[in-house]
Parts: C-alpha cells; structure tokens; sequence
C-alpha cells in the first residue's frame, strides 16, 4: 500500500524566471548571418520583424524542390 502525504511535483522550480540576454541585431555576427539569408532591404525587415501591412506571412518547414 502507498504511503499517505504529500507527492513529490518533479515539474520546473517556480522561483525566479531567468531573463533572456539582449541582443544586439547590429552586431557583426548578426549583420554577417543576414548578408547570407536577406536577398534585400525589405527581406532584411521583415526577418528582423519589421513588418508592414498586407505582407505575406513567413513560411514554416522546408520546401520540395
């Protein structure tokens, strides 16, 4: 027979969240990895997540080729 009392929760400590680190998107690295995926300005703004209406959603996932 299980003992009575209290169970054990082994879930995440509810204590301090740790705050995430800023990041600089002007850094060298960050502008070195852009060159590689932005093809142009308004590719460059949107993946930094400037937005403008009407644009078209990102795409998730890989595509057949």
């Amino acid at each position: 027979m299980p003992a009575k009392g209290k169970k054990k929760s082994r879930g995440k400590p509810r204590g301090k969240k740790q705050k995430k680190p800023e990041v600089d998107i002007l850094s060298p690295a960050a502008m070195l990895n852009l060159y590689y995926v932005a093809h142009n300005v308004a590719d460059c703004l949107q993946l930094r997540g400037f937005r403008w209406p009407g644009a078209a959603k990102a795409k998730k996932g890989k595509g057949k080729t």
